[in-house]
This record gives C-alpha cells, sequence and structure tokens, in this order.
C-alpha cells in the first residue's frame, strides 16, 4: 500500500514508488564503489541492481571486483519471497571487523538468476559507499540494504510509521 503522502520525485529522478512489485533484477553499469580505512574495498562497472517498490536500490556486486579476502562467511542467514534464502558475512578490513554487512544468494530464484556469485552490502558500515561518485545514504531501518542517491525521491521503506507498506 503507498502511503498517503505526495510524490516528490523532480524531472531526472526514478520515484521508488514506480519501481516493480515483486522486486527484479536488472544488470546496471553505474560504477559502483566501497571504500573503508582508506582501502578500495570494491569497485565495479558490473553490478547488478535490485528494485523493489518503495526500497532504493541494493547494489549486487562480483567477488572479481571485492577485496574478498576480507570477508568472512557468518552464521546468519534469511530468506527473501522472491529471492530466496540468503547467507550473510563480516569483512574485516585494516583490523575494523564489521559483522553481518554483506549478503548473497547462492541458489536464487531462477527469476534471480542473475545474483548468483553476487554480493550486497549494507552502505552504513563503510566509510564510503558510491554509485557514479555519489556518496550514498543508507537505506532507513537495521534489516534493509537499499543505496539512496539523488536520482532517487522517496519516500523509503525503513522511516518510521513504514512497517506494512
Amino acid at each position: 500500500m503507498r502511503p498517503a503522502v505526495p510524490d516528490t520525485a523532480r524531472p531526472g529522478q526514478e520515484s521508488v514508488w514506480d519501481y516493480p512489485r515483486p522486486a527484479i533484477a536488472q544488470r546496471s553499469d553505474r560504477h559502483v564503489l566501497i571504500e573503508h580505512r582508506g582501502v578500495t574495498f570494491a569497485d565495479t562497472r558490473h553490478s547488478v541492481r535490485t528494485i523493489e517498490t518503495s526500497h532504493p536500490p541494493s547494489y549486487y556486486i562480483p567477488p572479481s571486483d571485492i577485496l574478498m579476502s576480507a570477508l568472512r562467511r557468518s552464521t546468519r542467514q534469511s530468506f527473501c519471497e522472491w529471492k530466496g534464502n540468503a547467507v550473510y558475512y563480516d569483512v574485516e578490513i585494516a583490523g575494523d571487523v564489521m559483522r553481518d554487512v554483506a549478503w548473497s544468494y547462492p541458489t536464487p530464484n531462477a527469476a534471480f538468476a542473475t545474483l548468483r556469485d553476487h554480493i550486497a552490502f549494507y552502505a552504513g558500515p563503510f566509510d564510503g559507499c558510491f554509485v557514479d561518485g555519489e556518496r550514498v545514504i543508507p537505506q532507513p531501518g537495521a534489516f534493509y540494504g537499499g543505496w539512496i542517491t539523488a536520482d532517487l525521491a522517496g519516500p523509503f521503506k525503513g522511516v518510521p510509521g513504514s512497517r506494512y507498506w
């Protein structure tokens, strides 16, 4: 259900309320960069973004563009009704251990096959996450992993009062 708020999209912006439900995955050539403690941890132009009504995109990065030696599989798991079973990773960079900050779908449902072998990251714990050079704002809420950029218009799932959107 769409919240009773006006559409805030300006020309050139995507409204997350125009995104589909159920979610979809689409290849992206946008420049996605993650930095932490002076280390370029991930850098790609070959991501897959997932979009869903009311959510900013999550970017899934191929392992070839990630400093994989910094990842450790954690015990956390979750389930998405569309994507399937997710596994999580801790990241350690320059002695800083960030718990459960990354997730992937090792055997995604057929509609999300492009996510196989790709990993997404919560933006909040890192020193900098960027899309096309713009520092992203993490999606509100402890569970959601979307990345907000200036070319998106909300309101975004995760703000207070959005639990049943």
